[in-house]
């Protein structure tokens, strides 16, 4: 809020100079429109520096001192060529103006080449900063999950998503397949729903890598150039970040590991709901997914029953719980237990 009222005092401040100098000859009224024209031009270039990173700021500032440095010897011997005139000035004017452009252009191009790190501890903070970026891919912003994580605040930082994650959201929006249209826009709402929170900080960067044709290689591409670790779900992109040496944050990494702990030998109730791979096997699930095997339950599916747990194994895909029924206090079927059931001394009278 004061960074807003300090430009529009700015933007203020320089109409009212303009409007009671009237620079150019021209009336008051008209001077201070186009003070406030240039100094609103200003507060956008602002906005466009404060984007850039260290290393392209450096080689913009570099780019320009040098492109004005090179301007000046040039227009050194143009003046000795050239009899003076409004034609000598003007051409020393382009001269200046095309040797800035050309620089600034150049060093903030060729700015990540540079290594802040080399010109001493007081750019130390640069690479921290940059640690802080998350790169999200299409996945895990279809998947939703990472809009609730943002929301608790477990993960910080800035949440960088690129334009070319944003372009292949928008061709499974549009798709004619219902169910991957549905997953399209469900994306775009979980992108609307991170960015409407005001604890977040959701940056879109144009960054694009055209010689690159899968968007899984764009990421780690960037991530490499950004120093960021992508968040993702993708069990293959995964695999190959890790190749690259990128950092990932695997949501169902971190799904599994927020999975309660269970123990062999814990009692728990199931439902048992079909028929397991193996003779008399029955399976169930917990209210997190998780698939619970259990044997000797097969006789029992449709049935909700308490099992003992006899080993947990972690998969890749996921954890998977086996366990065995428990047959105290279990009744059969017909809903009356073996000691029930009538003896053959009963069945004579």
């Amino acid at each position: 809020m004061d960074l807003i009222l300090l430009r529009v005092l700015f933007v203020g401040l320089i109409a009212t100079v303009c409007y009671f100098l009237q620079p150019f000859g021209v009336s008051g009224p008209l001077a201070a429109g186009l003070g406030a024209l240039a100094s609103s031009a200003v507060i956008v270039f602002e906005f466009r520096v404060r984007a850039l990173n260290l290393r392209r700021l450096i080689g913009a500032v570099a780019g320009s001192v040098l492109g004005i440095f090179g301007a000046s010897l040039f227009c050194v011997v143009l003046r000795s060529a050239l009899p003076s005139g409004s034609t000598s000035a003007a051409i020393q004017v382009f001269v200046l103006l095309l040797m800035t452009y050309v620089g600034l252009l150049v060093g903030t191009s060729k700015g990540d080449l540079l290594n802040p790190a080399a010109l001493g501890t007081i750019f130390s903070g640069e690479k921290v900063s940059k640690k802080s970026f998350k790169v999200l891919d299409t996945s895990v912003i279809i998947d939703g999950r990472i809009a609730d994580v943002a929301d608790t605040g477990f993960m910080d930082g800035i949440y960088v998503i690129p334009e070319f994650v944003l372009r292949e959201l928008q061709v499974v929006a549009d798709s004619t397949d219902s169910s991957k249209r549905q997953r399209g826009r469900r994306g775009l709402d979980m992108l609307q729903r991170m960015q409407s929170n005001q604890n977040l900080q959701i940056q879109i960067v144009p960054d694009d890598f055209p010689s690159i044709k899968e968007v899984d290689l764009k990421l780690i591409e960037l991530a490499k150039k950004w120093e960021a670790k992508i968040v993702t779900n993708d069990f293959n992109l995964n695999k190959v970040a890790h190749l690259h040496r990128v950092d990932v944050l695997n949501i169902n990494d971190l799904a599994n590991a927020l999975k309660p702990v269970v123990l062999p030998g814990e009692k728990m109730n199931i439902l048992i709901l079909k028929e397991g791979k193996e003779f008399n096997q029955g399976v169930g699930y917990l209210d997190d997914g998780t698939m619970v095997v259990v044997d000797h339950a097969r006789r029992v599916i449709g049935r909700s029953v308490e099992i003992t747990v006899t080993s947990v194994l972690q998969t890749a895909s996921g954890k998977m719980i086996f366990g065995r029924l428990d047959e105290a206090g279990q009744k059969p079927e017909n809903g009356r237990s073996d000691s029930n059931r009538p003896t053959a001394v009963e069945f004579a009278h």
